[in-house]
């Protein structure tokens, strides 16, 4: 196979912080590279350093690209069409020729030519005209690069035949699950005729089997267009099945290189356990629940209870677990608890200071003066994208505070949720985007740490995590019970990671609560069916 991509002695810098160090790597024509690597490791940085598409001002070494190139009409191939006729103008025949993106103008039409070569699949940002039918998303590429309606429309049925999804065409964008939506964004990217396939956790929050649809379908278009492939992510069975060969990235350096089997397993060597402290002691009660019953009326089912008699304590400082599949009423207890919901009977009550305050009665006496101690993290949590951290830790949430006590107390507050002293005054100044999933999902953590609650309820926090990002959660929670002294009240499906950090649990089943207890006893009651439901987000 032929030399397609060089990386020499790669270095980046970002406000004095090295997020790349000294990178060499080897890209041959054809071959996939899987890079692995923790949140915050620097994979996501390296992707764009090779898509081309951004200048940085802190950058030092070579990336070099080794082409086959038109003199005639700068038309570009991957060096193994050198010799060969050009088959864009049919006028010269393609020579070989090398492209240095770190020395190279952003304006440069060499550079140009290439990128427009090279396709990327993002974790999250999808990129669809949400309100515009499927079929009309792909046709809309098309004629962005000069093909006629006509001809358009019959290569954009054949496109979403290739990434199988010709049974979506006429759905609208915006309504397509998160792995049909990636599908679409494929159909697009193969428009051009890709040299370079950049998959940047293309499945990251995708349930292992729609994960499993969209890289069968990534694997086959690779081969089909006999596309070079860059792939990243948390999962090492997801490098494992599609590269050839593998790095592994740590603190923006590469620490491992080899086959794709061989770096996966020790990849996942380094995930190791989280293990809670064995001598934490917990206080006394500071919810009470008693009797606690949520019923509605449905015109298809008649009285429904999502919550039927349910009773349970839960201890200061304590990290307390609802477990339960879909429907087991573990998600509406929750939002009792909150106050955002009224129960229709039972008793709900939450201790501030040495006072009982009644949760069924409004008011800012009442439940308005538990509200300000309780803090909620929900599932999709969100950060204001166009504010910087500090802001996202300060007057986003209504914090004021002078400017340098404000940078102070949250440097604490993200040390509390796992990050060191140096990372947190790092990224204080980036925005939400320019940070890793993991790390963003900690300074979400950190903007309800830092309104100083006592209580905090975590709905589904792990979702469809990578182990890795998993792991820096669960770090997070049991550093801040530890910091701040701080009780959780988790709502999970995720029964691993429940068992992994809660002092107790209560299984919940058709609304009720069926054990309560430690977690390895009680989650060892789950009936097959609900194991099986668990294993699937």
């Amino acid at each position: 196979m032929a030399l397609f991509i060089e990386v020499k002695n790669l270095t980046l810098e970002f406000d004095g912080v090295k997020v790349l160090k000294n990178i060499n790597l080897t890209i041959n024509e054809g071959e996939v590279l899987g890079i692995l690597g923790r949140s915050g490791s620097g994979k996501t940085v390296l992707m764009h350093v090779l898509r081309g598409v951004e200048e940085y001002e802190g950058i030092s070494g070579e990336v070099i690209y080794h082409l086959a190139r038109c003199d005639k009409c700068g038309h570009i191939e991957p060096p193994g069409k050198a010799g060969n006729e050009c088959p864009d103008c049919g006028k010269d025949t393609l020579k070989p020729f090398e492209a240095d993106f770190i020395k190279l103008s952003l304006h440069d039409p060499a550079r140009r030519e290439i990128t427009k070569r090279i396709a990327i699949m993002l974790q999250r940002t999808f990129a669809l005209y949400g309100d515009d039918r499927v079929i009309t998303n792909v046709v809309n590429s098309l004629t962005e690069i000069g093909v006629n309606s006509e001809t358009a429309l019959s290569r954009a049925v054949e496109l979403l035949e290739q990434v199988q999804l010709s049974h979506r065409m006429m759905h609208v964008a915006r309504d397509l699950s998160g792995g049909e939506k990636q599908r679409v964004v494929l159909a697009r990217q193969l428009v051009r005729d890709p040299m370079l396939l950049i998959a940047d956790e293309p499945t990251g929050t995708l349930d292992p089997r729609t994960a499993d649809v969209v890289h069968n379908v990534i694997a086959k278009a690779v081969k089909d267009y006999n596309m070079t492939m860059v792939i990243t992510s948390h999962w090492s069975e997801v490098v494992e099945d599609l590269a050839d060969k593998a790095i592994i990235l740590e603190d923006g350096a590469i620490v491992k290189e080899g086959s794709a089997s061989e770096v996966a397993k020790e990849f996942m060597q380094l995930i190791c356990s989280v293990e809670k402290k064995c001598d934490v002691v917990v206080g006394d009660p500071l919810i009470k629940v008693d009797n606690l019953v949520k019923k509605y009326i449905s015109v298809s089912r008649g009285v429904v209870y999502a919550v039927n008699d349910v009773s349970f304590d839960v201890k200061e400082g304590e990290i307390f677990g609802l477990a339960g599949t879909s429907g087991a009423g573990k998600t509406t207890t929750s939002e009792v608890l909150m106050g955002i919901v009224q129960p229709t009977s039972g008793e709900i009550q939450v201790r501030v200071g040495d006072e009982w305050i009644d949760m069924k009665k409004p008011g800012p006496e009442c439940r308005g003066r538990a509200v300000k101690y309780m803090g909620i993290l929900h599932q999709e949590y969100g950060l204001y994208t166009h504010r910087t951290i500090i802001d996202n830790l300060t007057e986003s949430i209504g914090i004021d505070l002078p400017y340098e006590l404000a940078v102070r107390k949250a440097i604490n507050t993200l040390v509390a949720t796992g990050f060191t002293d140096e990372k947190a005054k790092s990224i204080l100044s980036k925005m939400s985007d320019e940070i890793s999933e993991g790390e963003r999902h900690r300074v979400a953590l950190a903007q309800i740490l830092m309104k100083e609650p006592n209580i905090i309820i975590m709905d589904e926090p792990t979702g469809t995590m990578d182990p890795f990002t998993k792991k820096e959660v669960t770090k997070s929670i049991l550093e801040a019970r530890d910091k701040m002294g701080d009780t959780f009240v988790i709502v999970s499906h995720d029964m691993d990671f429940l068992e992994e950090i809660c002092d107790r649990v209560a299984l919940m089943r058709n609304g009720k609560i069926v054990s309560v207890g430690e977690p390895a006893a009680v989650l060892a009651e789950l009936t097959d069916e609900e194991r099986m439901e668990a294993a699937a987000p």
